[in-house]
């Protein structure tokens, strides 16, 4: 220590209190540089011999790194009592065990030259406050920072130049493991790689992750994983497997064969918190393709990544390309034909149920304009599913018949994973009864573990055992010959099962996709449609847009006229049943009513069947009444009884009559019959031939 160390040490400082400060950057360190951690503890013998009586250590940083000051509880404790003025001196082995960043560093180095706290290291005591302390001090901190950053770029150093020669052993996935030479192999547990190879065919086939983990639930096929550390590090496990999980299989160019170091970054994200981020293929540091073994090759995993960027959902361009719930036909292979960007599919309520409507969101997304274009769903896809039909009808037989191979296919690789699983049950359970039968009778405590052992097996087998069982008569249900003959009968009309209600709207997608590429829309007084074949063909045609729901809802002129005709002659309630009976409906395809009848009248304002009588001069039961004298019971009286002619406009009580002829019925006249009763009068003007 400098003869002029105490020098700087006044009574305002000794008033104080002296912090230690401790720390190792990791706990590895902690447990092995035991002698480090000694030497920062001895540094309290500095504090009394200066006059300290030093009760603060801070020690509880052991085991974090001093690259920043964020997680590390203990020195942010120690600058807030620096800040305060509690601290006369702080106390440091060395400037790396405080802060290995300048900005850390300087920041304590400005708050105790506010405060006048000394800083002491191994070398000597320092006042911030003095300029010459100070540039020493921001010297020594210059240097633990370069310090960290040689040592760092010496490990990574290594490090990529390890990768470089493909040589820098990675954890890897499951599958592939190191033989006693070093070298990535194939797992040699049979059916490790055959699960895994299952995994990848399946992709294969339905080209979605969800689709994968729906089919390996459905079949009941287990998958394995290791355990990575901890207790029973390197143990197989076997369980159901979820969608993030087969997408890391999907996504890891290990099982291409390839060798490959810097797939991800460590970022900093808004708060400043470092954050592992994956980087594009580009920017991999290392890349070495055919580098050991895989389960497929690297056209195929190309292939699968693009297939997973497509069903993203939310890239440009490729929004929805994979089927879907939904009745829109085309959903995810509509281009718009005016600016190129694939169309979306926005489904509206009609009549109670869904209708979809083709429109291009392209410019109002990307830069808030107008949709270019909307197209109605229903026209398109009757025009492109009739397109269909009409071209693949020839090759529905041999489609079905393939279909059905791949199902064969597909059914014995998941019975042959089934049995695989089968097999190692058993030997487990085999496995336990021979450790049951070699342990001692009389240690029970042993015994009764290991029996309890050799039972769970036993169970497990048993349930794996009905398991299979149940699986393989539901398989075989399928791949009987009965079964094989309805798909055959099935694929010789194939409009029949396009069009069969039983055919749901996401498996005539996934049927479309496997023959069409794209259809672009232009719309305009017609829809053009353009459909693009796989293969490159090309087909055109056009679509008449629907009609308005106005249009729709209109009834046919020909009703119109043969309703006017018959009011002639008719009731509204007489119309609807000859309406119905000449097979004429409304624009719902429901019969007619009376009710409908009328609302045709008003709409098309045609006159009523009352307003035409009058016009020919009928006239009501009061007129008739006071015409000829009597009351209007009695007309209506004679009415039913034929002697007065009448035409209804209504029901059986609405009615007109025709002017009386041979019959006047004057005031009195009523005297002539003796007060006789109207039954009466009507039968005796009967018999003398009223009209």
């Amino acid at each position: 220590m400098p003869s002029d160390s105490a020098l700087k040490v006044d009574a305002d400082h000794l008033r104080r209190d002296a912090f230690l400060y401790v720390r190792q950057s990791s706990l590895r360190q902690v447990f092995e540089n035991t002698e480090s951690t000694k030497r920062q503890y001895a540094l309290r013998e500095r504090a009394v011999a200066l006059g300290w009586p030093l009760e603060h250590v801070i020690d509880s940083d052991l085991g974090l790194s001093g690259a920043q000051a964020r997680d590390r509880d203990g020195f942010q404790s120690l600058v807030t009592e620096v800040a305060l003025g509690h601290a006369g001196i702080v106390l440091g082995l060395e400037v790396s065990r405080l802060a290995r960043n300048n900005a850390d560093w300087h920041r304590l180095l400005e708050l105790a030259a506010m405060s006048r706290t000394l800083i002491l290291d191994e070398d000597g005591v320092y006042d911030p406050s003095h300029f010459n302390d100070r540039l020493l001090l921001g010297l020594k901190g210059t240097m633990s920072e370069a310090e960290l950053h040689i040592l760092k770029s010496r490990l990574q150093g290594g490090i990529l130049n390890k990768a470089r020669r493909g040589e820098l052993e990675m954890p890897l996935p499951i599958g592939l493991v190191y033989d006693g030479a070093g070298h990535v192999v194939l797992d040699p547990d049979r059916q490790v790689q055959d699960t895994v190879r299952l995994l990848f065919e399946m992709f294969n086939d339905l080209g979605s992750a969800c689709a994968v983990v729906r089919r390996l639930r459905k079949q009941e096929v287990l998958f394995p994983r290791r355990i990575r550390r901890g207790i029973g590090k390197g143990d197989l496990l076997w369980g159901l497997i979820d969608v993030s999980r087969v997408l890391q299989i999907l996504h890891n160019p290990r099982y291409a064969g390839a060798f490959v170091y810097g797939r991800s970054r460590i970022f900093c994200n808004a708060q400043l918190r470092p954050v592992q981020r994956d980087v594009g293929q580009q920017d991999w540091k290392v890349l070495i393709r055919n580098a050991h073994a895989g389960y497929i090759d690297w056209s195929q995993f190309e292939r699968n990544e693009l297939r997973l960027r497509q069903n993203l959902g939310f890239a440009p361009g490729e929004r929805g390309r994979m089927p879907r719930e939904g009745n829109g036909l085309l959903q995810g292979r509509v281009l718009c034909g005016k600016c190129g960007a694939r169309m979306r599919v926005h489904y509206e309520s009609l009549s109670g149920q869904l209708r979809a409507y083709y429109r291009c969101y392209e410019e109002v997304v990307r830069r808030a304009g107008k949709p270019c274009q909307a197209v109605h769903g229903p026209a398109v896809d009757a025009a492109v599913s009739a397109l269909l039909l009409q071209t693949v009808a020839p090759a529905a037989i041999e489609v079905a018949l393939a279909v059905q191979d791949e199902i064969a296919q597909r059914i014995e690789q998941a019975a042959a994973r089934r049995q695989a699983q089968l097999q190692r049950t058993r030997y487990e359970a085999e496995l336990a009864r021979r450790r049951y039968a070699k342990v001692d009778p009389d240690n029970r405590l042993v015994a009764d573990a290991l029996e309890a052992e050799w039972n769970q097996r036993l169970r497990e087998l048993d349930t794996l055992q009905q398991q299979h069982e149940r699986q393989q008569h539901e398989d075989e249900a399928q791949l009987d010959e009965p079964a094989r003959k309805r798909i055959v009968d099935l694929a010789r009309d194939f409009p029949r099962v396009w069009n069969d209600a039983r055919t749901s709207a996401l498996e005539r997608k996934r049927m479309l996709a496997l023959l069409i590429e794209d259809v672009t829309l232009v719309a305009g007084p017609s829809i053009a449609v353009h459909v693009r074949w796989r293969g490159g063909r090309t087909q055109s045609l056009c679509v008449d847009k629907p009609r308005p729901i106005a249009q729709i809802r209109k009834t046919p002129p020909e009703v119109v006229a043969l309703i006017d005709e018959l009011l002639e002659t008719s009731t509204d309630r007489q119309i609807a049943v000859k309406l119905n009976a000449l097979g004429h409906r409304n624009w719902r395809g429901e019969a007619f009513t009376m009710k409908k009848v009328i609302l045709v009248r008003y709409a098309y304002a045609l006159k009523s069947r009352f307003e035409r009588l009058r016009e020919r001069g009928m006239l009501t039961g009061e007129e008739v009444a006071k015409h000829l004298g009597v009351s209007s019971t009695t007309v209506h009286q004679l009415g039913r009884l034929g002697v007065l002619k009448r035409h209804l406009y209504g029901n059986n009580h609405r009615c007109l009559y025709e002017p009386p002829g041979n019959v006047t019925l004057v005031k009195g006249a009523g005297s002539r019959y003796g007060g006789r009763p109207p039954r009466l009068i009507a039968a005796q003007l009967s018999e003398q031939g009223a009209v």
